[in-house]
Order: C-alpha cells, then structure tokens, then sequence
C-alpha cells in the first residue's frame, strides 16, 4: 500500500513539507511506502473548463498535473499539504486540484484523503476546510486526527517545536494506516464497493 502526498509550497523543504515528512515516517513505522510529490516553484495553469480532458488526464500537459494523475492512479490514499497564504491555501495548490479532479475526478473515489495546513499563526482551519471539499465530492473518505490537521511554524525548524502539531501529523498516519489496512480486509472478504447514482443535474435557474 502506498499513500501519495503533495506539497502545495514552492519551497520543498519548508514548513509543509516537514509536516508531510513526519506523516510519512509514521506511515513507513505503520508499513505504508509514502511519496512526497513536489509541485515546485514553476508554474501551473488554472483550470478553465475547456471539457477536452482524456483518459491521460488535462489536455495541458506543460505542467506536473498528468505526471500526478499518473502516479495517483497507483496510490491507496493521499495526503494533500498546503502553506497559508492571506487565510486561504496557496494558489498553486487550488489550480493544480481543480485540474486533477476536474479532468480524473473517478481516480479518487473511495481511497481516503486527508489535507493539512500549515501557517505562522492563522487562517489554518479556513485553508484546510477549502482543501476537504475535494475529498466530500469526489467519494472520499476523510482522515481526520486528534485536532485539526494543522502545524505551526514559520519554517521547518520551528515547526519541530509545535508538538501538538507534530503529534496531529503521526496520528493522521495512524489513521490513514488503519482505514487502508480495513479497505484491504474487506476486499479480501468480497465487500463491494457502494452503489452510486449519476446523471441527476439540478439547474434551478429558469
């Protein structure tokens, strides 16, 4: 089993991607292979709803959108980290998951999610709230943790000092371990995966 996380900061080893690092090593103690996607500092195009998406995923292949879709094709649960930017999460992180589950949305469906924010000081639970509505949307179960999935620091080093964040952090790889290890055992065991509707699209304006 392997969890896929994305690091939504243009600094790769920053204050978000320690938070992600200290999930992945209490992934690895609990024998889940983690992997840190990077989205980097290069630029990554908005979403503009053009409907040319494709097995491959966005019909824009000039950023690291498909090369994600790819690997998340692979993954049994996904961590997603964003720095907060004026109370909200980073733009880079928005544009790149509006494209990911605009364009392979079914990719996700039923492997579980979790989101965290990091932040100096405020705006974490605004930007963690925005980075759930992926999961609600899109069948996937949601990792929570003993608080909100939130650490504090301006850099790395300080973000080592927030050890109710850190310990935040282990327990969503706790948690996340264990729903994959019970989605595992219901497979073995025949479980079918739920029933779902589609094709029902309300439109009240008249």
């Amino acid at each position: 089993m392997k969890v896929l996380m994305v690091n939504g900061s243009a600094h790769q080893k920053g204050t978000t991607f320690r938070a992600l690092e200290e999930i992945g090593r209490t992934l690895k103690e609990e024998g889940i292979e983690y992997e840190i996607f990077q989205l980097g500092g290069a630029p990554i195009r908005d979403c503009i709803g053009c409907g040319k998406c494709s097995e491959e995923g966005c019909v824009f292949s000039d950023d690291a959108v498909n090369k994600f879709i790819a690997l998340a094709k692979e993954a049994d649960g996904f961590v997603f980290g964003t720095p907060v930017y004026y109370a909200h999460p980073s733009g880079r992180i928005l544009s790149f998951l509006d494209r990911v589950f605009y364009s392979s949305g079914s990719v996700f469906a039923y492997k579980p999610g979790a989101a965290v924010a990091v932040a100096r000081r405020g705006g974490t639970t605004a930007s963690f709230d925005v980075l759930n509505k992926y999961f609600g949307i899109s069948q996937m179960p949601t990792v929570g943790a003993t608080y909100w999935n939130q650490v504090h620091g301006l850099n790395g080093a300080e973000a080592e000092l927030d050890a109710e964040g850190m310990q935040t952090m282990r327990n969503i790889a706790h948690n996340m371990a264990w729903m994959l290890k019970c989605f595992a055992a219901g497979r073995e065991q025949g479980i079918q995966l739920p029933k779902t509707e589609r094709g029902a699209r309300t439109n009240f304006i008249r």
